[in-house]
């Protein structure tokens, strides 16, 4: 009995060993770029677009993204109910929206990455909005996170 028990743990063991899986490692890779290398127009729609969905959380009121501007993916994920939820989190924690700051914009094979600053009105407030732009010049992501002076490229692998 205690041999069959082992065996089957063998079994299971070799069964569940995992796999290399093998990438191509030049999609991953991320470059910053200066804002002068970058369309102005994608910019300027970057910045509108984040600033959109966070000054929801100050008026309570969302003008939903068309399909020339977002993804389908984002406009089924970006809906009021979970914009509302968000809000109410971040308007209790980091107080009214003010503004975003660029701070760094990132290529990838892809997308363009842009990193702002999200500033609130409570000084503990330290959040980040990542903007992705693909190359359809459409937003494919929106997120936002904790503030870190490090961009963390692992985030960014979708």
């Amino acid at each position: 009995m205690k041999k069959a028990g082992l065996i089957i743990c063998l079994l299971l063991l070799i069964g569940c060993k995992s796999k290399t899986i093998s990438r191509d490692t030049e999609d991953l890779k991320i470059k910053k770029v200066s804002t002068a290398e970058v369309n102005a127009n994608q910019q300027k729609k970057a910045y509108d677009l984040g600033k959109r969905v966070l000054e929801t959380c100050n008026t309570s009121k969302f003008k939903p993204f068309n399909e020339t501007e977002v993804t389908s993916t984002v406009m089924e994920n970006t809906t009021e109910e979970r914009l509302t939820k968000t809000c109410t989190k971040f308007r209790q924690y980091y107080g009214n929206f003010i503004d975003l700051k660029l701070d760094g914009v990132y290529k990838t094979k892809q997308e363009v990455i842009y990193r702002y600053h999200a500033l609130y009105s409570k000084k503990v407030a330290n959040k980040e909005l990542r903007v992705f732009v693909n190359e359809e010049n459409l937003i494919s992501a929106i997120k936002s996170m904790d503030w870190d002076e490090k961009f963390d490229a692992k985030i960014t692998e979708q």
